[in-house]
Parts: C-alpha cells; structure tokens; sequence
C-alpha cells in the first residue's frame, strides 16, 4: 500500500504545527491502523494559503492521484488541503474517482465511511464560513475608509502623486491621512488622451497619435493601447455630479456616497478595482464589485466626456482587444529591428497558389508609429523562418563556422588552464617555501631572546609574511579563472550537445515545439532591412 502526505504552511516558520510535525504525525497514525505500507509519499507547500489551489506540491498530488498512484490520502488537518468548499469538493471527487481514501488526523474523517464523508463536509463548509467572514470584515472595513475619500496607498494614477494630510478627529487626537494630488503636466496628457480618443474612436489609433507626438508614461516609455485603456476606463478622473450619479447606479456600480454628495467639483475614489494574486498580472473586477466613493481631489474629465468613453469602450471591446493568433510564425519574440530595437511581429498575408498562407514580419514600432518612427522593411516570414531554422543545422554540422569557433576556443581554454596550472604549482611551492622560512625564523627568534638579532628576525618575518599574502592573492585569483575556464569549456560542450539535438529533431516537431527548441539556442535575431544577424548564446554568428 502507498500511503500520500499533504502538509501545508502559509508562511515560512518554525512556530505552530510545522510541516514536518504535520507529516510525522501521518506516519505514525497509518503504522498504527495499516498493514504493508510500501511507501510514503510526501507532498509539502509552504508559503501558500489555503484558500485556492494554486500550490505546485498540491497540483503534483492531485495529479498523482489521478494517475493512482497511491491508495490513501492524509493530511493533520481539514483546511491543510482546502479552505473553500468547491475546491475540497473537487480534491474529494477526484479521489472517490479513484477509490483513494482520504484521512484527516485532527478531525478524524475517513472516507471509507458515509458519516465520515458526511462530517468532512460538514466542516469543510465551516472552514469557508470562517475565511468568508474575515473576508467580510476587511469588505466592511474597507467601505467606511471609502467614505472618507482618501488615497488607501499604492501606484497613484498618472495625474496625481500621493500627499498627507493632517487630521484631528473626533476625540482630539492628530492623524496623518493621503489624498491625491494632482499633477499639472499629467493631468495635460490626460485630457489629451481622452480628447484624441472621442475623436479618433479607437485605441490603437491614439497609440499611434501618442507615438508620434512623443507623449510619453511618466517612466518615459510609450503608452501602449492597455495603459490607454486603463486611463480612460479609471472614475478617478471624472468630475463628480447629477449625471455620472445618475450612470453609476444604473450600471451596476456599488456607490458609498450620497446623490447630493456629487457636488461637480470633486473627482470619483474607486476602491477594490483589481483582483490581486502573486506573480500574476491584476485581473480587473466586475463594476458590481467596486466601491465607489468621492474623493478629496477636483475631478478633470467632465462626466460626460467619461461616460462616452465607457461607452466607446464597450462598443470596440471585441476588436480593441483582439489577440493576433498565428500558428505559423516561429520568430515572435526573437526577431528584432535594427532600426529601432522593436520586436518584428508576424502579419498575415496572401495565401500563394499551392495554398500557403504567407505572412510578413513588420517592424511593431513601424506599425504604431504608421512609419513615422521607423520605416523598416517587411521580411517574408515563410521564407525566414526556413532560412535560420537550415543555417543553425549548418552549425552543427563538422568544419561549420561555429564549430570551428567551439573547437578553437576549446584548445585556447585548455591552453591557458596548461599555463595556470603550471603558474598554480609555482605559486604554491614559493607559499610553501616562505612558510618554512617563517617556522625557522620563529624558532631562532625564540633561541635568540634579548639578542641583538631579534629585531632583525622580526623584521624577516613580517617581510616573507607579507610576500606570502600577496602570493596567496594571486594564487586566489588564478583558481577563480580556473573555474570560469571549466565553465566556459561546459558551456560549449552543451552547445555542441544543443545544436545536435536541434538538428535531430526539429523537423519532426510541430510549430510550438520548434519554437521551444529555438528559445533554447537563440538569443535574437536582428534584421536591417537587407540581413539578418543570428546571435546564439552572445555569440552572432554573422549577417545571412
């Protein structure tokens, strides 16, 4: 019988019920109630809530448990293996699929049983009520801090900087509370963006305006049409009155002010906008979850300038955002402009008579900018993708140029590690020498006490000391080199290995995996209008 251990710990520490207590704590209780146990296998995340899924030794037993490749489960606790009650009805389905039973030591459920699998449940769901009741408290918290109208901290939206501000409250006691503070020259590139997106009616095409007119991101980079988007879609903008009330309520916006709190002055605060995980971009919520409260800033956009530009928006979600999907092109991501440094993306074209779709590689700047900032002829992407995919075969191949390279820069290592070897032996036989001068200086130092001599000894002593630090400094040195040599030399020996695995099986691959094999040898690709030039590993292997 294979027995699997899940423990959990939602932050790195010692204190409470480490993993490793969790996980012998298991072991014991499955030696007490089972026989032949083969084997236990351990899965252990640390650092991950509960409350979703998302932990890699969890995914890995679930896989496995899909694979059967164990016959019971077990953890310490309920909620180390989930706190929300869809995703622990989830793991048990899948281990009921598989006939895995499921032990939990504090609770003491056992799937075998209907009432255990009963009372799992039963607590599962307790385990959720718990989490959403927190999750409520922080809700509630913050819908009183949203009707005060002060910036809860973070990146401030281009226009604004972060100011404190000093209180006192009700019982006399000073406070430091932030507001937005606007920034004039900001604020002009706003305006700027909404007044060119009414008129222009489209994302991309106030890209392009903002590229060509060098309206640049406070970072001093260009706006792309997600940063526009972002601007034009944030409430923080608009100036607060009768009509944005009036469209706020009626679509689906939760709003903490009142109707005569729209004043027309004020700027809009909205709280709660984003979904925010851990090495994953923000997912923005539904507007029924944001929290919609005044701020303590003047509002800029006029609310009708605002709303048209929701509706805009809305109306040209479906194109603005449409992906470029290309099932072709094995270059995106590596092929780059020498013009400009942009990365070349593929468009399609024409579909030639054998019923080939052909596509291009197009400059990205020279497509935005509609070639204002760079011109940078197209290069047929059929005919490219062939011609790098056949010179790095060529690579691999005896006498190529590359080899050649790898096989010269091999003996040139292995000639110099022959020098500093031999300057290695030299240095450690004079550090040898000196150190033995240095015993029979001490022991006639320690012969000749009160002599004349004795400042003469000292005197040697310090000097061949001194001589035997600097040695050792360069002998110190002369390691280190060694190693970056033997690096240096594994380095080529895994290229020549890469080159000819790339050269086995490239063309038995699909169009994603070409493209994998390619990131592994390719660093980029840069093309000048007539040439390309093919930078493996730092090293370009000149124009084609």
């Amino acid at each position: 019988m294979k027995i699997a251990i899940y423990s959990r710990k939602s932050k790195f520490t010692g204190k409470g019920e480490s993993m490793q207590n969790q996980i012998e704590l298991c072991k014991e209780y499955a030696q007490k109630h089972f026989d032949n146990i083969e084997e236990f296998i351990v899965y252990e995340d640390e650092g991950f809530s509960g409350g979703n899924v998302d932990r890699p030794e969890y995914q890995n037993m679930i896989k496995h448990a899909g694979q059967g490749k164990f016959e019971v489960l077990m953890c310490y606790r309920l909620d180390r293996i989930s706190r929300n009650i869809s995703n622990f009805s989830d793991t048990i389905e899948t281990l009921q699929s598989k006939d895995i039973a499921f032990i939990s030591l504090r609770e003491q459920f056992d799937t075998s049983t209907p009432m255990g699998r009963a009372m799992m449940y039963i607590a599962s769901v307790f385990a959720q009520l718990e989490r959403e009741t927190i999750a409520e408290r922080i809700r509630d918290n913050m819908m009183q801090l949203a009707k005060t109208g002060r910036w809860l901290g973070g990146m401030t939206p281009i226009g604004f900087e972060s100011e404190s501000v000093e209180t006192t409250d009700q019982i006399g006691k000073q406070r430091k509370l932030y507001r937005l503070s606007p920034i004039p020259s900001e604020l002009e590139t706003v305006k700027i963006i909404y007044d060119k997106f009414l008129e222009l009616k489209s994302l991309t095409k106030v890209e392009t305006y903002c590229i060509q007119n060098n309206i640049k991101t406070r970072n001093n980079i260009d706006f792309t049409r997600f940063a526009l988007r972002g601007i034009l879609s944030n409430p923080v903008y608009a100036t607060a009155d009768k009509t944005l009330y009036n469209y706020l309520s009626t679509n689906g916006f939760e709003l903490y002010a009142d109707e005569n709190d729209f004043n027309g002055q004020n700027g809009i605060m909205a709280y709660n906008k984003t979904i925010q995980k851990k090495n994953t971009a923000n997912k923005v919520r539904d507007y029924s979850e944001w929290v919609i409260s005044i701020g303590a800033h003047e509002g800029i956009i006029s609310s009708e300038k605002w709303i048209n530009a929701q509706k805009m928006i809305s109306k040209n979600k479906s194109k603005t955002f449409r992906k470029v999907k290309n099932t072709q092109s094995l270059l995106s991501g590596l092929l780059r402009c020498e013009n400009c440094n942009s990365f070349m993306r593929p468009k399609t074209g024409r579909i030639d008579k054998d019923g080939i779709q052909i596509f291009y590689y197009m400059c990205e700047m020279k497509e935005k900018s509609k070639k204002m900032k760079c011109d940078m002829k197209n290069i047929n992407g059929n005919k490219l993708d062939k011609l790098v995919i056949e010179e790095i075969k060529k690579l691999s191949e005896n006498n190529s140029t590359l080899d050649t390279k790898i096989s010269t820069d091999k003996i040139n290592i292995e000639t110099a590690d022959n020098n500093i070897k031999s300057q290695i032996t030299m240095l450690e036989n004079h550090i040898k020498n000196n150190e033995r001068s240095i015993a029979n200086l001490v022991d006639t130092l320690s012969q000749a006490q009160n002599s004349t001599a004795t400042k003469y000894i000292i005197s040697q002593i310090e000097a061949l000391d001194q001589k035997t630090a600097t040695l050792k400094d360069q002998l110190f040195e002369l390691r280190e080199r060694t190693e970056c040599n033997q690096l240096k030399s594994n380095s080529l020996d895994i290229m020549n290995d890469m080159l000819t695995t790339f050269s086995n099986m490239i063309d038995s691959l699909d169009v994603y995996g070409k493209r994998n094999l390619l990131r592994t040898l390719v660093e980029k690709i840069i093309w000048d209008g007539e040439n390309i030039d093919l930078v493996m590993f730092g090293v370009n292997t000149g124009k084609k």
